[in-house]
């Protein structure tokens, strides 16, 4: 079983679009899973429609709780508290909202009427797709550990993979360099970058780089868009030659995959000739055995 990663220096730079598109010519050729790793702005489902077959809960941090029993009114949680989470009265409550679960009003209370309970932080999911099985998730609004529910994601993907002798796992990753990325990217085999030809692009991909090579995972590149800015897309190309990776594929722009995304067309089904003709070598560069 191969684990390849999609990863961006930045967002915007058409990194689902990409992913999409390889799932679609690679279950052509193997038994593939997928994964979207981005559970903060999950979006890859919008172009596979997924249909849900089973869905978990996703306990992430803790929230204190105050149990008013026990509670002692002494404010002491409060003096420990620096987010305002403390509700003081009669006996003492949690704002939940407020609280960030770091358990200082856990250890400051003398009467042990404090009690660190687990909350429900998100949701994953196992859909099936007309690619294959798809696995994806989403982080509540505002709360934390998305690197924790990447890897959950990521686990439950590949046991299915190998209890269904699937060949490759396909993991459209986050944007960025943080947390998540990291999880989506710890025990890949290969990290696929989508740069795009401007500024910001180029320092990101370097940046993303930077970040796949520290784990040591080998990496390729793509330029999305490649022919609005040929000069920067030459830097793009120069920079991998600096550091000793294959000349990125040139994925051209085309107005109409825009427009095709506006209705979930993936661009190897019903986009451009030209943009569907890279992503076919972009696929063969990445050297996936056909099993199928």
């Amino acid at each position: 079983m191969r684990r390849i990663v999609v990863l961006s220096g930045k967002g915007g730079t058409g990194k689902t679009t990409v992913t999409a598109a390889l799932a679609h010519l690679t279950s052509l050729r193997t038994r593939i899973v997928m994964v979207d790793a981005d559970v903060d702005a999950a979006n890859l489902g919008l172009l596979l429609a997924p249909e849900v077959r089973e869905s978990h809960e996703f306990m992430g941090g803790k929230t204190a709780v105050i149990h008013r029993d026990a509670c002692a009114s002494c404010g002491e949680c409060a003096h420990v508290c620096r987010f305002g989470a403390i509700v003081p009265g009669d006996t003492y409550g949690v704002d939940p909202v407020r609280c960030e679960g770091c358990g200082a009003c856990f250890h400051a209370c003398p009467t042990r009427a404090v009690r660190m309970e687990p909350t429900q932080a998100g949701e994953w999911f196992r859909s099936d797709t007309r690619f294959g099985p798809f696995f994806h998730a989403g982080l509540f609004p505002g709360e934390e550990n998305s690197g924790k529910l990447v890897m959950e994601v990521r686990r439950a993907a590949d046991d299915w993979a190998r209890s269904t002798d699937a060949e490759l796992v396909l993991i459209d990753g986050p944007p960025g360099i943080g947390c998540p990325v990291i999880a989506a990217t710890t025990g890949a085999d290969l990290a696929l970058l989508v740069s795009e030809p401007t500024v910001s692009g180029v320092a990101d991909l370097g940046r993303a780089l930077d970040t796949v090579n520290h784990f040591d995972v080998p990496a390729v590149v793509c330029i999305n868009k490649a022919d609005l800015n040929p000069r920067r897309a030459d830097e793009i190309e120069a920079a991998c030659g600096d550091r000793g990776l294959p000349s990125p594929v040139r994925i051209p722009f085309d107005e109409s995959v825009q427009l095709g995304l506006k209705v979930g067309a993936i661009v190897t089904e019903q986009g451009p000739e030209k943009v569907a003709a890279a992503v076919r070598r972009l696929l063969d560069s990445l050297q996936i055995p056909q099993c199928v």
